[in-house]
Parts: C-alpha cells; structure tokens; sequence
C-alpha cells in the first residue's frame, strides 16, 4: 500500500495539437480575408468600373449652373460659352505646354503607374486625400468625384489601374488636357489660349504663355489675374517657371518675362454679359468653392445649384452707395465695400467695384490706421485697461525706423483716448511695448488670415520679418477679411471664417454640401474674449449709440498724404469694411481738394449703407 505524499512525479503535460490547429485555422481565415478580401474587392471593382471618354465628360458640361441669392432669388448664372470645349488630339498639343504641365502637375507621369501610393496611404489612414497626378486628375474630373474619402480613393485606384493598362500615356493624357478646367469656362487647351491671349493653339505658344497656362491648372479661379491681380498671377508663373528650370525643360538662361501685357480681360465682361460686380462676386463663389472640393466642371456635370448668403436688399444698398458717393470724385477713385454677419461670418453684400475685372474688395489695400484696434486688443488680452495711461511721444523709434506724429491725445492720454482721438504715437508705443508678434497674433485671432493665396500676411516681402510698419497698418490687407476680423469684436469675442457659400443642392433640390458654422473663441477663453471684444467696442463707439465706427488712412510713403481710407464698423447684427483708394499707391485728394481720410468719402458709404441696410434681415 503506497501512503498519499505532498510531492507527487507527474508526467510532462502533452501539447494540444488541436487548440494550435485551431489558431493555426482561425489565422489562416483573418489572413485571407485581410489579403484576399480587398483583392476581390479591387477585381470586381475593376470589372465594373469605367473611365469616361472626354467626349461624354466634354458632353456633359454643356450645362448652366445657377447661383441664387440666401432668399432662393436667382443672382446670376454661370453659362458655357460657345466653342469653349473644343477637343484638341495630343499631336496638337504644343511641346512646351505639354511639358509646363508634365512639370507642374505630375513630374514622373512619364513613368509612374497613374497613381500616387503616398495619397492612398494618406486617405487610408487619414480619410484625407493628397495631391494627385495626372491620371488621377482625369479619374476625378471624368468621375465628377472630388471628396477626399476612402471610397473615391479606392475607386481612383482602381480605374487609375485600369486606364493605364487599356491606354498608352499619350491617350491619358489627350483625355486629361482636354476637360480640365483653365478658367473662364474654359476646358482644354485650345479653348484657354483664345480666353487669355486671343490666339489659335499651336507651336508659336512662348514658353512664358505655357508657363501661365499651366499654373492656372490648379485652381483657375484664384490664380487668374482678372480675380487676384498680376501681382499673384506672376507669383503662379514664378513658379511654374522654377519647375520647368528645375527639371530641366527650360535652361537657365532661357529668356522669359510674366506675360501681363498679353492677358486679356475676360470676355464675359467684355461682352457685357455679367456687370463687373457680379463678375467679382463669381469669382469668389467659385473660388470658394474649389476650396471645399466642388470646381466648375464638377458644378455643371452634376447640374447643381449654388446658393450663397447674399442679401438680395443689401447688395444692391452696397451698390447705391458706393456709386453715389463716387459720382463726382475724382476719375482714379476706386471703392470697395463688404458687409459680414458677425455670429455666422456669412457674407451678406460684396462689392469689389464696378470700374474693371480687378476685385478691389478681394484683392489687398494697406489698413493704415484702421489696424489700430488690433493693437488695442493685444494689449487689453495682456492685462491692460482701456483706461489705462499710457505713453504719447510725438516721435519714437521702432525697429529701426523713426516716427513722428503730433501729440493730439494729451498729457493725460489712455487707450481710450488715443482711440477716439486718433492718435498715433501712442499706439506705436504700445507697438513697441508689446513686441510685433503680439500685434500680429491679435490680428490674426481676430480673423486675420496667416496668408492670402499662398502669401504670408502681416509680414515684410521675405514672407517672414515683421517690420515697424505693422505699427501703422502698412501691411495691405483684403476687405473682405478686415470686415471678417472687425466682425469677431461685434460677435462678442468670437470668430466665425467670412464665407459666401451656404449651400450646394443637385437637381431634386437635395443639399449635397453645406457651410458648417464654426464660432470659437478668439482671445482665449470665453469670458477673456468677450472682455476683449466688448473693451475695443466700447472705445469705438463715440455718440452712446450701438454702432461702433473705425475710419483710418494709410500714408503714401513717407509724405503727409494718404493713399488708402477706411470706414469699418459694425452693430451686433452686421459690420462693414469700406475702402476708398486707387489702382496704384498715390497720393489722392477729394474733389474738394482735401486728402483723403476714412472721416469724408469711405464713412460716407459706410453710413448711407448701413441707414439702407437695416439692423436685421
């Protein structure tokens, strides 16, 4: 009989060959699926999925697309022109813009295989598309499928795939170039060279002329000249230039100049179908909207609508008023005038003028001392009081550069009382005080953009010094973003993006794209900003009533005179910016032969606006 012991010999516990066939089975399974799933999915995506022809995606632009009023009036439409989609064979193709835009748009089209692996990647872990190549161009444009999503990622990829084993590079690119967009309801090639510089399409286009043709590819919209000014469209030129430098196309040395003289104006101004204003208006839409992924051609393939936040009313009081004002003044003055909805940022009357194609409300003017709220407020977020005293010398030194102002605040001056009297040197003082970072940064949580088409705001030509002329407002600015900034003071401290898009619907009415309204503090947190807002407010307003007004000048150089007015202002229901100055930087005087000054013309639009306007809509 063996006695029970606490130790017992035991023998080695066997592997369970089933529970590891099992793991074995189950991995197999999830491999599979993790492999061979996507590639089912990408074979019957293959099979089912086709690329357009650019004749049916040319077919299909041939419609009209409707942009309306916020009370559902129609406002204007966009109408394709006549022979502006001619399709042109690649052998018809010039060289040199063939390669402007090899250069430009997809360096390695030559040899990739029609897709960009970093921009899926990107999409597949993001949900965000990048930039895409040539091929997939074509795949969205002929697809009318422009969201940054997965799906339309994963079919890009597909048909990118597919397009480039049924053609040769040669074919996708004649299908590319012929229903892209250039601009000025232009598609293809043929159709952009007779819209900008009057010719037929063939080998005596310069190398200039393709480089500016080529840049306008990205977002035609923005980079023309007849909506950004030359200024900006030589800078998309430079650019392109530099490409076809870089790789190779064109020599160092190769003689090539912006072709500004040889642009044309567009010729749906021209022809008198659309009034400068509207034309302005247009273009920021449309602009706009390739901004938030709907370009034209993907508008009038869907048959859409676009319904902006304009005010039927107030438009046309922005109109009256500035031409009424005008009537008389002297021929070199030009007006522009915005009015924003401070709680939405939704713009609710733009007027960019109505003298030529250039925008006056969308292109940049210098602020003068307009700017000086700004400053204000990046003082009052650092602990100052608007009853504060503060310094008020007649001539200081600021970065170098020497101002000197007369002292017309007073012994006994404070932010309150430099605001109302217009002083100057005391807010270069503080200017020098705080450190010109701190003025900027408070202009730009006003609502200031960082840069404006590519280029830096509030900052010297290197896109990246702040000079002394951040302290008077020497840094040219956009009314249209000036009224935005100005409307974050009117909204209690908080700062809405100014937009002139509400909604795009299809043809059932259905909204497939609509702005989201997002407000968020400017200053800090909620009772900082609001603080903030109300103390700038309280020093702008000068009768006790509930509109507070800024007027400002910027100077002309280093002379007594001015070049630029302002009027900004607002009551908690609206604000509007009012610039008067000129097509170049000059000296300008009234008809009465006083200088200009935001007090006369530019505070004269602005009231007799805001008395026709009306506190709500």
């Amino acid at each position: 009989m063996t006695l029970p012991t606490d130790e017992t010999d035991e023998a080695p516990a066997k592997p369970d060959i089933r529970g590891w066939r099992r793991v074995r089975r189950i991995a197999g399974w999830v491999l599979g699926v993790l492999v061979g799933g996507p590639l089912i999915a990408f074979w019957v995506a293959y099979l089912v999925l086709d690329v357009r022809s650019p004749q049916e995606v040319l077919a299909g632009l041939d419609k009209t697309v409707v942009l309306q009023y916020a009370d559902g009036s129609e406002l204007l439409k966009v109408v394709p022109a006549d022979g502006d989609r001619r399709f042109v064979p690649y052998a018809q193709v010039p060289a040199k813009l063939r390669d402007a835009i090899i250069a430009t748009e997809d360096p390695t089209f030559w040899d990739n295989q029609g897709f960009d692996p970093t921009g899926i990647g990107r999409a597949f872990l993001t949900g965000v598309g990048g930039g895409s190549g040539i091929t997939q161009q074509y795949i969205k444009k002929s697809t009318g499928d422009e969201d940054a999503t997965l799906g339309r990622k994963f079919a890009e990829l597909v048909l990118a795939t597919k397009i480039t084993q049924e053609q040769n590079k040669e074919q996708i690119f004649e299908s590319y170039v012929n229903i892209i967009s250039f601009g000025r309801g232009t598609f293809g090639p043929a159709a952009a060279m007779n819209a900008y510089f009057g010719k037929k399409l063939d080998d005596s286009i310069t190398w200039s002329q393709a480089a500016f043709l080529a840049g306008m590819i990205q977002s035609p919209s923005v980079h023309d000249p007849a909506a950004s000014g030359d200024v900006h469209a030589a800078r998309r030129w430079q650019y392109v230039r530099d490409k076809l430098v870089g790789r190779g196309y064109v020599g160092s040395g190769e003689p090539m100049a912006y072709p500004g003289a040889e642009i044309q104006p567009p010729s749906e101004t021209r022809a008198g179908r659309i009034t400068y204003d509207e034309f302005h208006i247009k273009q920021q839409v449309l602009a706009e909207l390739e901004q938030n992924g709907f370009p034209l051609g993907r508008l009038q393939q869907g048959n859409l609508t676009v319904e902006t936040t304009l005010d039927r009313s107030r438009q046309d009081a922005a109109k009256k008023a500035l031409r009424d004002r005008l009537t008389g003044e002297p021929k070199v003055f030009r007006g522009a005038v915005v009015a924003i909805e401070p709680s939405t940022g939704a713009v609710r009357a733009y007027n960019g003028g109505d003298q030529g194609v250039r925008d006056y409300a969308g292109t940049p003017h210098a602020l003068g001392t307009a700017f000086h709220p700004f400053t204000l407020a990046a003082a009052l977020g650092r602990g100052y009081v608007p009853d504060q005293p503060i310094p008020a010398p007649s001539k200081l030194e600021f970065l170098g550069e020497t101002f000197q102002y007369p002292d017309v605040c007073g012994p006994k001056c404070t932010l309150r009382s430099a605001m109302e009297t217009h002083a100057d040197g005391p807010f270069i003082a503080l200017a020098k005080k705080l450190g010109p970072e701190a003025l900027s940064d408070a202009a730009r949580r006003a609502g200031i953009p960082d840069a404006v088409d590519g280029v830096p705001t509030l900052r010297e030509k290197d896109g990246f010094l702040i000079g002394p002329g951040i302290a008077i407002g020497r840094y040219p600015l956009r009314p249209l973003d000036v009224a935005g900034a100005y409307a974050t003071f009117a909204a209690d401290g908080r700062r809405a993006a100014p937009h002139l898009v509400a909604k795009v619907r299809d043809e059932s009415g259905a909204v497939v794209w609509a702005h989201q309204d997002s407000a968020t503090p400017a200053f800090g947190d909620d009772e900082t900003s609001r603080r903030v807002a109300a103390e700038v407010t309280a020093t702008l307003r000068t009768d006790g009533g509930p509109a507070a007004l800024r007027t400002g000048e910027a100077e002309h150089g280093n002379s007594p005179d001015n070049q630029d007015a302002w009027a900004v202002g607002y009551t908690p229901q609206l604000v509007t910016a009012v610039w008067i100055g000129s097509d170049d930087d000059r000296r300008l005087k009234d008809a009465a032969g006083r200088k200009l000054t935001g007090d006369v013309v530019p505070a004269d639009v602005w009231r007799a606006f805001m008395a026709a306007a009306g506190p709500s809509r």
